[in-house]
């Protein structure tokens, strides 16, 4: 047998640390995922966030969106309405991405895949925001088909206007 074929003791030494690393992070993510550092009221505006930051979450955007909805649905009715005002506009747009699109919980390359689009296939876009480059492109879409997950821009092509920003 060749040295080459066998690996190295460190060489298996490096991969099972690697493996045990991933492991160990793999399961403090629920946990990290489930906080919220930062309330949302008390959330700065920025010309352009942070991408690893939580505030960009989908999940932390899906409550912010959630609380605005009951929000308006109070107001309507203490103002004696049967129903709030209109919704937010949402955004539409097509997957240009063969075979699929990877669905992210962050606006980044490295987070953690939450699911996939078929090419072809129309999404509901919330809003936009500037993340990993992805072929040139830095723009992410917070897409709300089912689950809040972040799309790269680079692979949805926009059917009508133009998301608004998140």
């Amino acid at each position: 047998m060749s040295p080459l074929s066998r690996p190295s003791r460190l060489r298996r030494l490096g991969l099972c640390v690697a493996t045990g690393t991933l492991a160990a992070l793999t399961a403090a993510a629920p946990a990290a995922m489930a906080a919220d550092p930062q309330p949302v009221g008390q959330r700065a505006e920025a010309t352009a966030p942070d991408p690893t930051s939580d505030e960009l979450s989908a999940s932390a955007l899906q409550r912010e969106h959630e609380a605005q909805e009951k929000e308006a649905r109070q107001e309507a009715q203490q103002q004696g309405q049967a129903r709030p005002q209109a919704p937010k506009r949402m955004y539409k747009g097509r997957v240009i991405a063969k075979p699929y699109l990877l669905l992210r919980d962050k606006p980044t390359r490295s987070s953690r895949i939450v699911g996939s689009v078929k090419y072809g296939s129309v999404v509901h876009i919330f809003c936009k925001t500037k993340g990993d480059n992805v072929d040139g492109n830095n723009r992410w879409y917070l897409l709300t088909d089912g689950t809040w997950a972040w799309g790269s821009a680079r692979y949805i092509e926009n059917i009508g206007a133009a998301p608004k920003w998140c």
